[in-house]
């Protein structure tokens, strides 16, 4: 099934094709609005198996909308964590260590030497949006990944009983000013972490760990790969993250980006899509990028 979040507040489920959308509302009418003291998480993903149960009594006499008519929002509206994988494909790995723009003097290690990192949940979009770039003198680059969607939460997560916990899988850009900066700072600014088109279900997904995806820039392919090129599978880094963080219901774990990073400038539309998944388009507003310096006194990168 794939699920979408359109007009702020409305659940969708998003017909063959992908040109329509069932509305499926009435089944998060219950949930209160916002308030001050809310439970962590999710509770719209928290709820996934109960949604999907009773979807199928709903779906033949739902309302049908055309999705160009709806502003897509990202799937998860309130996730805990925004997690993200860095150099978790070994091609990126070799052109991050062949630019200098990319790594500014500083070495770069994979995953398993590095670890994770923490994007700010503020920094989160949804399809259609405008990505706004923070600085006229900093170089911001495109990265397409495939979003993991956590439906369970879990402390301590051992690999083999990693799928247990996914509620689905999503595209993601994970936008990133070029610096000195930790990847925290560099990747967490407004509009740095997009979440779309929709929610797919794994049982949506033929081969889970072979996601194929590709993003564009202006209709010219840059990136172009997989899920089983990367480094650290999907239950390898539900194992890793989980044993500091608890993962609770819609947190986001970005997967990695493969070989293909570039810069983006104001009037760009950068597309990332997969057969799989859908299709999901951001344009670049804001001054031109440089390859610039940086706005902060230059210093060893924090790993």
């Amino acid at each position: 099934m794939r699920l979408a979040r359109f007009n702020d507040t409305h659940l969708g489920a998003v017909d063959e094709g992908g040109e329509t959308l069932a509305d499926l509302t009435d089944l998060i009418a219950d949930l209160a609005p916002s308030t001050w003291a809310r439970a962590p998480g999710d509770p719209v993903i928290a709820r996934l198996a109960q949604i999907m149960a009773q979807a199928p009594a709903l779906l033949p006499d739902a309302p049908r909308i055309p999705i160009e008519s709806v502003t897509l929002n990202p799937p998860v509206a309130t996730p805990s964590k925004i997690i993200g994988a860095p150099v978790n494909y070994h091609a990126h790995l070799d052109e991050a260590q062949a630019d200098a723009e990319i790594h500014h003097g500083n070495t770069i290690a994979r995953i398993d030497e590095i670890g994770c990192f923490l994007k700010a949940t503020s920094a989160l979009f949804g399809p259609g949006a405008t990505m706004e770039l923070p600085f006229a003198d900093r170089r911001v680059d495109h990265e397409g990944e495939v979003a993991v969607i956590i439906g369970k939460p879990g402390r301590r997560i051992k690999a083999a009983d990693a799928m247990d916990h996914v509620a689905g899988y999503a595209l993601a850009f994970d936008m990133t000013v070029r610096g000195t900066e930790d990847r925290s700072l560099r990747k967490s600014f407004d509009t740095a972490a997009g979440l779309g088109p929709w929610l797919t279900t794994p049982d949506d997904i033929v081969d889970p760990s072979d996601i194929a995806f590709q993003l564009t820039v202006n209709g010219e392919i840059r990136q172009s790969s997989t899920t089983k090129m990367l480094i650290r599978s999907v239950p390898q880094l539900l194992e890793m993250v989980s044993a500091f963080y608890t993962l609770l219901p819609g947190d986001i774990i970005m997967t990695g980006t493969p070989e293909g990073v570039s810069p983006v400038n104001a009037g760009d539309l950068v597309t990332v899509s997969s057969p799989d998944l859908g299709e999901m388009s951001v344009r670049i507003a804001g001054q031109a990028n440089t390859a610039g310096s940086a706005t902060t006194t230059p210093a060893p990168e924090r790993q």
